[in-house]
């Protein structure tokens, strides 16, 4: 008898290449990338620069790295970064702004994630308090990770963007999954782009790459972040394999983002009906952030799900996430409700 095919919730990285995906990445012309010879990654940085109206783009491994480059290059050694408690850059990147960049963080308490223009000008310091940091950089995520995918809207952005301009601050937009947000709003990533000095989103989230994510900004930020991703060993040789599964992606996988967002919405209202829940976020993107009742065990729930061929993972003393990606299918949804209700 063949095992029921696993329903992996945990996040959209576990992804596995589709045919057409894998096809491409046979079929990828490459180069060697450090000698600035790989076309296919050629190609990638030019599309992404042109998505966000930017001069360049660069290719790197990993979400965290294209944050950690753009923090370097926009900051100097004790300066201080503005970003929500709840941001990536300090939950999941292991410290990285002050081993990498030598920089501090202050943080504001956003609504689920998402800073306000008020915000970042109560927490500028005095540029002429030398007992202080200078602050020099705003970085908000969109979507937020940990605030459920939350977006900001175009207008929020507009805000932010003006008054870092006004009070001479570097602006970072971590765009982990900004596909999915902009799936949302309808804005046009052409103009959101502009808003910033430097912009990441990665490949291998909602888009379903198995690896990389490129980070936006104009030719001369583009060529200090090529030496440090050097000095990071982040250059790849014949990498455009990995750039072809890339470009296949954003040909073919943002306009399929709306289906895990309808996908994750069902699974929230699974939820909602079960006893042992106490709380979900909005679920307005692909994730679902849930907080299970004070008196039962998460341990057990997680358990619970797995002898049942589902994956999620803790996100909090009583919290779970789940996220909705391409290999999530809508039969999965009522193996869901099944292993909820039997809980």
């Amino acid at each position: 008898m063949s095992k029921k095919p696993e329903i992996d919730l945990r996040s959209d990285t576990v992804t596995k290449p589709t045919e057409a995906m894998l096809d491409a990445m046979f079929h990828a012309e490459v180069g060697d990338d450090v000698f600035e010879e790989d076309p296919s990654i050629q190609e990638l940085e030019k599309k992404a620069a042109e998505i966000f109206s930017k001069e360049g783009a660069l290719f790197v491994p990993s979400g965290t790295m294209a944050n950690q480059i753009a923090i370097k290059v926009l900051t100097q050694p004790q300066d201080e970064i503005i970003c929500d408690k709840l941001a990536h850059i300090y939950y999941y990147e292991a410290g990285g702004v002050a081993f990498n960049s030598g920089v501090s963080m202050r943080f504001a308490e956003g609504n689920r994630g998402r800073i306000s223009a008020e915000q970042i000008l109560d927490n500028i310091n005095d540029p002429s308090n030398v007992y202080s940091s200078p602050t020099t950089l705003v970085s908000i995520e969109n979507t937020c990770n940990k605030g459920g995918g939350s977006f900001y809207t175009y207008h929020e952005m507009v805000s932010i963007s003006e008054t870092c301009k006004n009070n001479n601050l570097k602006s970072h937009l971590d765009g982990a999954r900004i596909f999915n947000a902009l799936t949302e709003t309808k804005d046009s990533p052409n103009e959101v782009g502009k808003l910033f000095d430097t912009l990441s989103f990665c490949l291998s989230k909602g888009l379903g790459a198995p690896v990389g994510s490129v980070l936006v900004s104009s030719k001369e930020n583009i060529q200090k972040a090529k030496r440090i991703r050097k000095a990071w060993g982040g250059g790849m040789r014949q990498a455009g394999y990995l750039a072809a599964a890339g470009l296949y992606a954003l040909d073919h996988h943002i306009i399929r983002l709306k289906e895990d967002h309808e996908r994750a919405k069902k699974i929230g209202s699974m939820l909602l009906t079960q006893t042992y829940v106490e709380s979900i976020l909005p679920v307005e993107t692909n994730i679902v952030v849930c907080s299970l009742k004070s008196d039962v065990d998460l341990r057990a729930f997680l358990s619970h799900l797995a002898a049942r061929n589902i994956k999620a993972v803790a996100f909090g003393k009583q919290t779970f996430r789940m996220v909705t990606h391409l290999d999530v299918h809508d039969w999965m949804l009522d193996e869901i409700e099944s292993a909820l209700k039997k809980f």
